[in-house]
């Protein structure tokens, strides 16, 4: 427990105001210490951050390559998903081609993750946010065929047996991520407004509740995910600068789910 903000805090209100500077000066102590033991749970030296951000940008596409020959061969949409993404980090020629070496090593046929991920663990920590966060960018190249098959789910398996993610939070985050690609696939093809319910279905989808929930937990639901998803929140957890964008595009699609079940809800 931390207890400089009060002593400090307390003994200058005191000087000050006497008895109700003592008062005014603890309160305001303890809230300096509250937010210092924050620092120092979810701070990160200089030399750690760029250590992680390391870790982590050199694991996304190992990993991915590794998930791309899951079911024993790479498909073109899986290699144009990858570029994709790359695309997305806003990458330079050469980050690129760093990026499409590190994800060719990863779907080699001998190729273990294990080290690699046992690396992100390490450098992750108990910041559950950036682990889940690296299981969605997986989860991302896992869908581009709309499904999961038996060799993706161990993959995807192995992602959270060693990040400490739990089966219930794998399903949650499953569920979101298959119904952000359902939803992005509807944009595509139904430009024309038509099949509206099947829209609405997975808008729902991506806030992870159903359409029963009311109005105060649908609320929740949304400023739940909002913040775990802010990119400033995720840059100060490690998250490589580069992979900002996505989790901006992660925060606009939750942001379209929610107007759009809003919407719906008051067109009632």
């Amino acid at each position: 427990m931390r207890w400089t903000g009060k002593v400090v805090g307390g003994a200058l209100g005191f000087m000050v105001g006497k008895w109700l500077g003592l008062a005014l000066g603890v309160i305001l102590g303890s809230a300096f210490d509250r937010n210092a033991q924050k620092g120092e749970l979810s701070g990160l030296s200089p030399k750690n951050r760029a250590m992680l951000q390391t870790v982590f940008s050199r694991a996304t596409f190992l990993v991915m390559g590794k998930l791309a020959k899951a079911n024993g061969r790479v498909t073109e949409g899986e290699i144009q998903q990858a570029r994709q993404v790359m695309s997305r980090l806003g990458l330079s020629e050469d980050q690129k081609l760093e990026a499409m070496r590190l994800f060719n090593e990863g779907k080699g046929a001998d190729y273990d993750i294990l080290p690699v991920l046992n690396e992100l663990k390490a450098s992750v920590g108990r910041r559950t946010t950036l682990s889940q966060f690296f299981l969605e960018i997986q989860l991302q190249i896992a869908y581009v065929d709309g499904n999961l098959d038996f060799g993706e789910r161990q993959v995807l398996q192995s992602i959270c047996k060693i990040l400490g993610i739990n089966k219930i939070q794998f399903e949650l985050i499953n569920k979101r991520v298959a119904a952000q690609s359902s939803f992005r696939k509807y944009q595509q093809t139904h430009r024309n407004g038509s099949d509206r319910q099947g829209h609405l279905d997975h808008a729902y989808g991506i806030l992870g509740v159903t359409s029963g929930v009311s109005d105060d937990e649908l609320k929740k639901a949304y400023r739940r995910l909002m913040n775990q998803h802010h990119p400033d929140k995720l840059v100060a957890k490690g998250l490589p600068a580069e992979m900002v964008n996505i989790a901006k595009e992660k925060t606009q699609e939750i942001q379209r789910a929610y107007d759009l079940v809003r919407k719906a809800r008051k067109d009632k």
